[in-house]
């Protein structure tokens, strides 16, 4: 079964994309190529198990087991030592993509409280997006009432075949993500 965003992209976007970019082959048009969903578990230093508890939960929401992340260097002022365990991340690819970001963009978002759309300046130079979000109870996936601490996470949106922000931002509201018209 074809994801429903993915299906969307095919019919709807990329011949909107052609045609208001002046865009000759279908394969030039920006494509999201993997999300990477990033949590940061400072805590996981001290109690593996909050830690454990945050891979779970990366793993109920995406729907794939992630790996932890490991200290690269030691750092004597937030006492943390070389290898340590100090996160979680998950890339998604090809249909779990799709359909986390359906999930996403169609039911997570909405749920933010006082949600006035995502920013639209937080692309780096080759067009990839990245967003954060200050807790995990907004994906429905999750049981609020077994949350025990609240832990936020960076979603990383990588597009190839974007030469520039605006046909990544393009794409992105194509698909359906909220920006925010405020400035600051």
């Amino acid at each position: 079964m074809i994801p429903r965003l993915l299906e969307k992209y095919r019919n709807e976007i990329i011949p909107a994309m052609m045609s208001s970019f002046k865009i000759k082959n279908r394969f030039a048009v920006p494509r999201v190529v993997k999300v990477v969903v990033n949590m940061g578990v400072g805590e996981g230093l001290t109690d593996i198990k909050i830690l454990e508890k945050a891979m779970d939960d990366l793993a109920t929401i995406t729907g794939q087991k992630p790996i932890m992340r490991r200290a690269k260097k030691a750092i004597a002022n937030f006492k943390i030592k070389q290898g340590s365990p100090i996160g979680c991340k998950v890339t998604l690819r090809r249909k779990t993509m799709y359909e986390f970001l359906d999930r996403l963009i169609n039911i997570a978002l909405p749920r933010i409280r006082d949600f006035r759309g995502v920013s639209p300046d937080s692309f780096d130079q080759e067009g990839n997006y990245t967003m954060g979000l200050t807790e995990q109870g907004i994906f429905p996936e999750i049981d609020y009432d077994k949350i025990g601490r609240t832990q936020g996470m960076d979603i990383t949106i990588v597009i190839k075949n974007a030469s520039s922000k605006e046909l990544s931002r393009e794409l992105l509201k194509l698909f359906g993500i909220p920006f925010s018209t405020e400035k600051g």
